[in-house]
């Protein structure tokens, strides 16, 4: 069966996903995380080509406390359409690729408590736009098909919106001034302030997106789903996991 097929056949009846329990994982000695490789500070390659960020760290950390080494994690760069379809396929033990929970999803797999909560930002290298109350009828360029034009369309409906297929045609639009600002994923705009400092974030967003950890559902995967909880609320108790949101630069 093909991943499409079974995500599409699960979406639809209860059964059963084809991912490895947590006894099958320790078993094998490794367990597969589909991670991003383009969105700093989640998940990106370095100058050196090694994947690093925040939910990087926490894919490493979470083999160490699974199988006692953070080198048991098999990090497998993940497009956005596919990251579902290769958790429900088994091809993945679970996903930490700045996936957000919502209904929809929840019927398909579970989710850990969250470890980011993300929402629709807005950048700017504009120093007169300081704050949500100055956005009026400035031309702002989104990602199309992206959660932030539904959003950015009930707070501003006023906004002249221009959507593009990639952030290198939203960055040509900024430089140009065609546009004044770029409306998207908060976290993904804290990396490109990383990127290019003349750019800076506007000190508020709309609605939030809890990216959390996903698993797979049914009885034969609950020890890895209690466990992960477990690990969860211990990287929340000791600190952990906000020292790593720290060290990202993520707000």
């Amino acid at each position: 069966m093909g991943m499409a097929i079974a995500a599409v056949f699960c979406a639809n009846i209860a059964c059963p996903v084809l991912a490895t329990p947590l006894e099958d994982i320790q078993k094998r000695g490794s367990i597969h995380i589909a991670v991003k490789e383009t969105v700093r500070p989640l998940g990106f390659r370095d100058g050196a080509g090694n994947l690093q960020g925040l939910e990087i760290d926490i894919a490493r950390q979470l083999a160490v406390e699974l199988l006692g080494n953070a080198e048991a994690a098999e990090l497998m760069p993940t497009a956005n359409q596919d990251r579902l379809d290769s958790l429900l396929s088994g091809e993945v033990d679970v996903v930490i690729a700045q996936l957000g929970v919502n209904a929809a999803r929840e019927r398909l797999v579970d989710f850990s408590a969250y470890y980011y909560l993300d929402g629709v930002g807005f950048l700017t290298k504009n120093e007169g736009l300081v704050n949500l109350n100055q956005i009026t009828n400035q031309t702002v360029v989104l990602l199309n098909y992206a959660p932030a034009i539904a959003a950015v369309q009930v707070y501003f409906p006023q906004l002249n919106l221009i959507a593009v297929d990639s952030y290198a045609e939203a960055f040509a639009l900024l430089e140009s001034g065609k546009a004044e600002l770029f409306a998207g994923s908060h976290a993904v705009l804290t990396g490109w302030t990383q990127d290019y400092p003349d750019y800076r974030l506007l000190p508020a967003w709309l609605d939030g997106n809890a990216l959390a950890i996903a698993m797979p559902k049914g009885r034969q995967h609950q020890s890895l789903y209690e466990e992960i909880q477990t690990i969860m609320d211990e990287w929340q108790e000791s600190g952990w996991l906000q020292d790593r949101i720290n060290h990202w630069g993520l707000p």
